[in-house]
């Protein structure tokens, strides 16, 4: 039954005329939370205190990101400054809705673009080939399915290396092996996908695999990554700090611990977990874990 009910909704979110029909009390509680987070953002001095984990989803918003990706990016960098204003983003599927968009196309940000499906490199360029850095080659975008044996390799191909302001990773899979592998670049913030359904406090991940496609390895999707205190360990090893994680239960953050400035803090990851409110329409928390807790993981030392 659970998993007739992943399938509907999954089919459901395809169509979003009849998303927006279905859930649109949804849609406008999240309106009303965003111009309440707005308005406190302007108008702070009028507010009460606040915990720093509401402060930070208070800078959230969305030009071009899933979620409010763009929003904490843009109050990160405010925080910790920027060098030569160089990212690199994979997963970006056709790369109109991710964590650089806003980056390239408003404030002038050179980098590489990586996706493993040929067609979404295909609309991509053609989305990006009137900007100035894709023009001039400073805005690179290639097709590639990222590996531990390939993707240092492919950095250096494309001339990228070194210090970079900004690596985001979101490849539904091997995140947690990828940038543990991740040596030719040294960012100073990382934005990675973690799996809400680990709930937050297991500390595991998927087996690292090559071919690694999630719905091939569950049919619910949500076996995939890996947890957020998974991360935030390898975070820590790498001499990184978890700052927070989108209130959509996406993405954490990370900045380099040398760069760390300003209003940021450390969370741990159980501070800064968030639920993902799409899953948790269709089953709890526990009841995604569940579903999956029989396959197979690799539990990370803390």
């Amino acid at each position: 039954m659970l998993l007739f009910k992943i399938y509907l909704y999954h089919i459901l979110f395809r169509f979003h005329w009849l998303k927006d029909i279905l859930f649109h009390s949804k849609t406008d509680e999240r309106l009303l939370n965003n111009q309440a987070y707005l308005l406190a953002r302007i108008h702070h001095k009028l507010s009460a205190e606040i915990s720093y984990r509401e402060a930070i989803r208070g800078q959230e918003f969305k030009l071009s990101s899933q979620n409010g990706e763009d929003g904490l990016l843009l109050y990160i960098f405010s925080q910790v400054g920027v060098t030569n204003r160089t990212f690199i983003e994979f997963g970006i599927e056709t790369g109109k809705e991710c964590n650089t968009a806003a980056l390239i196309r408003n404030f002038g940000w050179k980098g590489l673009l990586m996706d493993g499906d040929e067609r979404n490199i295909t609309k991509a360029i053609d989305w990006y080939k009137g900007c100035e850095q894709y023009q001039n080659q400073q805005l690179k975008i290639t097709t590639c399915f990222v590996t531990t044996d390939n993707i240092n390799r492919v950095f250096n191909e494309q001339g990228i290396s070194g210090e970079i302001d900004l690596l985001s990773i979101d490849i539904d899979g091997n995140d947690y092996w990828i940038w543990e592998a991740i040596h030719t670049v040294n960012p100073r913030v990382v934005v990675i996908e973690y799996n809400a359904s680990f709930g937050k406090h297991r500390s595991i991940t998927v087996p690292y695999d090559a071919a690694f496609q999630r719905f091939k390895k569950h049919r619910s999707g949500w076996y995939h990554g890996a947890s957020i205190t998974a991360l935030a360990t390898l975070g820590h090893n790498k001499h990184y700090r978890l700052v927070c994680a989108d209130s959509n239960g996406c993405n954490a953050f990370f900045v380099r611990q040398d760069v760390l400035r300003g209003d940021l803090r450390v969370q741990s990851a159980a501070d800064a977990f968030y639920p993902q409110p799409k899953r948790n329409r269709i089953a709890s928390l526990d009841q995604q874990y569940e579903l999956i807790q029989n396959l197979d993981y690799v539990e990370i030392p803390q």
